[in-house]
């Protein structure tokens, strides 16, 4: 779950338990600064920035959630947003973050694989046509940031909200850094919370009195089916961030997570079909035996940390490591390593290899590998065990005297990103990010 929720983050950023998905894809690390005395307080923004930022992420796979392990997972989801930050003083700044993500997904077609043209076979690895295969994700962040003058200590708020067609959230949170030995040391916590509210959409089939006369299978088609009661899902996190100038090459930070939740944890139109129960079919569709079910609490605990070694004028190398664990059963590695390359006062390159692997979850069946008989059961590949392999390659264009114009904003950055992302499991992906900075007069 955690790999998808970093690629889909990589791609998007959500995920979630999901898409991830998406999308997506700028390794960050912590920047460290020494300063003398100051004479002045400078700003800490000098003018407002404006950030334009745009991902593409397509994926295919054989083993679709949706239709319980097995069918196509071809998806594809873009991405637009726009980032504005805006200084209202010396100290604060007010930073809003508006986005938008429409997806087309073959496999969240199939929650209702019968809307589409009567005439089209019914299967798990095609597509239906209906309007069940498109949809939109539209969310709002706005943040605030206020340092002191000596710029030593930091404060930060934020909120949040998003809504896409089955699914509501609502997010809030605070943060303090505080700043060291003449900088040179970091200390950071902050705090996040998301109150969630779902409107479930369940399988076709399983949506009151089902009955078509394409049915086949022993016997007559009665899944023991219950709707979930409750549709919420709270998400609660707490981060705390050490940073530390270890010398005149080295950077180093250390980070932890603790990550609880409670609710709804399960997607209710990701079917479940069992080994002990007799299969139903509509074409080569099968039906489902029930929807996944899992835990309403999970408890989550990444910690890791990020060892940056400046080789010279030319190359920086930036390492990363994380390890993962939950309740749930799942334990995560994930490696990286990004080394910027600078060709010139304008371009760099930013070839970077990612690596992850994870154990599965404790309530992980492949298809009709569970039994009717268990309390909680899933055939969603993200909570199964797996490796994934990220390959990428950016490059960045850095206009210094921002003499290109919008308007009366001057063109400060281009970051151009791709990444091809391969799972064990067979599931790819290929990601493309593009984001430009500009900054006004």
């Amino acid at each position: 779950m955690e790999e998808k929720q970093g690629v889909v983050v990589a791609v998007i950023k959500h995920v979630k338990g999901k898409l991830p998905l998406g999308v997506l894809l700028f390794i960050s690390y912590l920047g460290f600064s020494q300063a003398g005395q100051q004479t002045y307080t400078t700003r800490v923004l000098e003018a407002a920035e404006i950030d334009l930022l745009f991902s593409y992420y397509d994926q295919d796979g054989q083993n679709a959630a949706v239709t319980g392990g097995e069918g196509t997972e071809e998806l594809t989801d873009a991405t637009s947003s726009i980032v504005v930050k805006v200084p209202m003083n010396a100290n604060d700044v007010l930073t809003v973050d508006v986005g938008i993500s429409a997806y087309t997904s073959a496999s969240s077609s199939n929650v209702n694989p019968l809307d589409g043209n009567a005439n089209d076979p019914v299967s798990p690895f095609i597509a239906s046509s209906g309007a069940s295969r498109k949809d939109q994700l539209a969310y709002f962040k706005p943040s605030y940031q206020h340092s002191s003058s000596d710029r030593n200590t930091l404060w930060t708020a934020n909120a949040y909200v998003s809504n896409e067609y089955d699914y509501f959230s609502i997010g809030f949170g605070a943060g303090y850094t505080r700043l060291f030995n003449e900088r040179n040391t970091e200390l950071g916590i902050s705090a996040q919370v998301y109150l969630d509210k779902w409107n479930s959409q369940y399988p076709i089939e399983l949506r009151g009195v089902f009955f078509d006369d394409r049915i086949t299978g022993n016997g007559t088609y009665n899944p023991q089916f219950t709707e979930f009661q409750d549709e919420t899902r709270n998400s609660y996190s707490i981060s705390l961030s050490f940073s530390q100038i270890l010398g005149k090459r080295w950077q180093g930070a250390l980070f932890a997570d603790i990550v609880s939740q409670n609710g709804l944890l399960s997607t209710p139109f990701q079917r479940v079909y069992f080994g002990d129960v007799e299969d139903f079919f509509i074409d080569d569709f099968q039906l489902a035996d029930d929807v996944e079910r899992l835990p309403d609490s999970r408890f989550k605990l990444p910690i890791g940390g990020r060892l940056n070694y400046y080789l010279n004028d030319v190359v920086v190398l930036r390492g990363y490591y994380r390890y993962y664990m939950d309740n749930w059963g799942i334990h995560g590695h994930t490696a990286s390593l990004e080394a910027p390359i600078k060709l010139s006062d304008k371009f760099t390159l930013y070839p970077s290899y990612r690596y992850y692997t994870q154990t599965a979850a404790d309530y992980f069946f492949s298809k009709e590998g569970a039994v009717s008989t268990l309390e909680f059961y899933t055939s969603d590949y993200d909570l199964s065990a797996y490796d994934a392999n990220q390959y990428g390659m950016g490059i960045r264009y850095k206009d210094i005297f921002a003499n290109t114009k919008l308007f009366s904003f001057g063109l400060k950055t281009i970051d151009l990103r791709v990444n091809q992302y391969d799972r064990s499991d067979g599931l790819s992906a290929f990601i493309v990010t593009l984001g430009t900075t500009f900054v006004g007069n």
